[in-house]
């Protein structure tokens, strides 16, 4: 490779996903050489912030500056630049800076990008990462009015953190957060959406500064995805004296335009107008687009292309790596292509990031140390995910929603108005998967019961009867 600096391991993003591959490498063989290309100049670090039960942990996201993360691993040099162009056959890679380097192993952790709404208006951010959720932040102080377009995880958080503005929730489904809850669900957290909040407790452990750094091609480079909590250190208020939320279900946005349309009653003058498919026109401050992601692929040069999955990601297989040799990838880029176990599935999210980065990372040094690859962890057996809404911690396992049981099931569930909803998913007598909204305490009872297939038909309701302790049953 000539004068080339041949790097033994090369990760490219300083996300979840990224830092949790070089994590184990730098674990499994810490004399080895790594080179970590990142947009920004801080990294995200993942930590359990509780763990709930052995297996299900609710992860915390901090910023780290990378000088900091270097002094952690000094065999990690860190470059604050974008990939351009890999050369899978000289084993070598293009940044924008225009600096090339030799690796022996590289893992795609790039992440995704925003599909922000097709519409060319200033008015219009997406919210993807950290130095847009300033921007947010930047533009509320001076606003009474915005126009809230996405239905999943983060647009749902915000719509619950803003304050002092009126708020336009364009979402094109019959209820809110419909990726992770049902309709029942959705209801129980709208229900409590005026209530008091509930036990967020501030962590002063979080920053989030700006991400975003200029690359010698003129354009910026976004930094990494928020995390679970990026709202935590922002006052997300705008100039009202109260907030208020009006939703427009099952529709889009058809139009954005600067000029107020003729058709519009109101007298207010607004910067952006809005028209949906409904018919109806908000005037508004700015719009935000958090209508989800696409994975975002690099370019290669020398042989063939990646072979992608359905949903655009780099396909991996049971060892994470690509369809091209020594290319690994993980995380919100990739899609896994092998048999997983019948309780897992794959989606977007920080909790599958973590271990996909963590996998990628030992199944990388095995490959390097001529070993076989590891097996699979219990992270791909159940699939668990814990997040945040309207204030209460929410815990999913296994096939929440039904997913791959072809709508023959039935859905116990059991609601305490402001305090907690529990549903589980049951088929044929078995426990297959459960949503638990508020402090259950339940959630290691349901994740063995998934986990273990015992027939619990004889149980029937008093599964979820708050007057029996169901523990007993089962010890």
């Amino acid at each position: 490779m000539g004068d080339l600096k041949l790097f033994d391991f090369l990760v490219v993003g300083g996300g979840i996903a990224g830092i949790s591959a070089i994590e184990q490498i730098c674990l499994r063989i810490p004399e080895s050489s790594v080179l970590l290309l990142t947009a920004s100049a801080f990294v995200k670090i993942a930590t359990t912030k509780l763990r709930i039960t052995s297996h299900i942990e609710e992860l915390q996201i901090q910023e780290e500056a990378v000088r900091d993360f270097h002094k952690r691993y000094p065999n990690v040099t860190v470059m604050i630049a974008k990939l351009e162009t890999i050369f899978p056959v000289s084993h070598s890679i293009k940044t924008t800076t225009g600096d090339t380097y030799g690796y022996r192993k590289i893992c795609i952790c790039s992440g995704s990008v925003p599909k922000l709404v097709n519409f060319d208006s200033p008015n219009i951010i997406g919210l993807r990462d950290t130095d847009s959720a300033v921007d947010l932040k930047q533009r509320l102080e001076n606003s009474k009015r915005v126009c809230v377009l996405g239905n999943g995880g983060i647009a749902t958080e915000l719509i619950y953190e803003l304050k002092n503005i009126d708020i336009i929730w364009v979402i094109r489904d019959k209820y809110i957060a419909s990726a992770f809850v049902d309709s029942g669900a959705a209801e129980f957290l709208m229900n409590c959406a005026d209530a008091d909040r509930i036990g967020d407790q501030p962590s002063k452990a979080l920053r989030y500064t700006t991400s975003y750094i200029a690359t010698n091609t003129g354009k910026d480079v976004p930094g990494c995805a928020l995390g679970p909590n990026w709202h935590t250190n922002l006052d997300l208020s705008g100039a009202l004296a109260k907030k208020n939320v009006t939703i427009e279900f099952q529709t889009f946005i058809q139009n954005v335009k600067e000029k107020k349309p003729d058709s519009y009653q109101e007298t207010d003058e607004w910067p952006v107008y809005v028209t949906l498919n409904n018919g109806k026109i908000f005037g508004c401050d700015f719009v935000v687009s958090a209508t989800g992601v696409s994975p975002s692929i690099p370019e290669i040069k020398e042989g063939t292309s990646f072979e992608l999955g359905k949903d655009g990601g780099i396909l991996v297989n049971q060892s994470m790596e690509s369809s091209v040799q020594d290319i690994y990838a993980a995380g919100d880029v990739c899609t896994v292509n092998w048999d997983v176990a019948f309780h897992w599935f794959q989606m977007r999210l920080w909790s599958q990031a973590r271990p996909m980065g963590s996998y990628a990372g030992m199944c990388m040094a095995a490959s390097l140390l001529k070993e076989a690859p590891p097996l699979l962890d219990f992270s791909f057996e159940l699939f668990t995910h814990v997040t945040r809404f309207f204030g209460f911690r929410v815990v999913l396992l296994g096939l929440f929603n039904g997913q791959k049981l072809e709508g023959r099931y039935e859905a116990l569930v059991r609601v305490t108005k402001g305090v907690e909803y529990l549903k589980l998913v049951v088929q044929d007598g078995k426990l297959h998967g459960a949503v638990l909204i508020g402090d259950t305490e339940m959630e290691e009872t349901f994740e063995n019961l998934i986990l273990n297939q015992l027939d619990i038909s004889q149980y029937g309701e008093n599964l979820l009867n708050p007057d029996i302790d169901i523990d007993d049953y089962f010890d």
